[in-house]
């Protein structure tokens, strides 16, 4: 279920989303749709949220128990991703994997895209993984600016 609100000048979308590979795409799919109808970039925040996400459905995944993500849209504009599951005690690690590992890169890319990131804990048993993105300040102009393909439109015979 998503919610969409305007609250002092703030844009939210709240959505509870099962902890499995098709709710972390759906969770991707609601912030490339956002950020699309503001009008705002939406490639970096889409690969944040796609990689938070996955993190939540592979690690914080309690069985029965669903994810949380939450986008925030400030003067700046500045975006707030959060993403919470119930695994506190599942914590990203303080340092990137080492070369030869599998998997374990996903919050390099997080810190590469977002100006700040952290964790939050609580209340019991909640964690939240954030990042701030500044959408005023894109790296290249155009970037993250094109439609999505399945908003292109169509043309059709007279």
């Amino acid at each position: 279920m998503a919610t969409l609100s305007h609250v002092n000048q703030e844009t939210c979308l709240v959505a509870t989303l099962p902890s499995t590979p098709r709710g972390a795409r759906a969770a991707r799919t609601l912030t490339v749709n956002q950020l699309t109808e503001q009008g705002l970039p939406f490639e970096d925040a889409a690969q944040v949220v796609a990689e938070l996400a996955a993190n939540a459905v592979t690690h914080g995944r309690v069985p029965g128990r669903n994810f949380r993500l939450a986008l925030r849209i400030t003067d700046g504009p500045t975006l707030r991703i959060e993403v919470s599951d119930t695994r506190r005690e599942f914590t990203p690690p303080a340092a990137p994997a080492s070369l030869g590992a599998e998997s374990g890169r996903g919050l390099v890319l997080v810190a590469a895209f977002a100006a700040r990131w952290g964790v939050d804990h609580g209340p019991a048993p909640l964690k939240t993984v954030w990042a701030e993105m500044d959408l005023g300040s894109p790296i290249s102009p155009d970037r993250g600016f094109r439609v999505p393909v399945d908003r292109l439109p169509v043309a059709h015979d007279a």
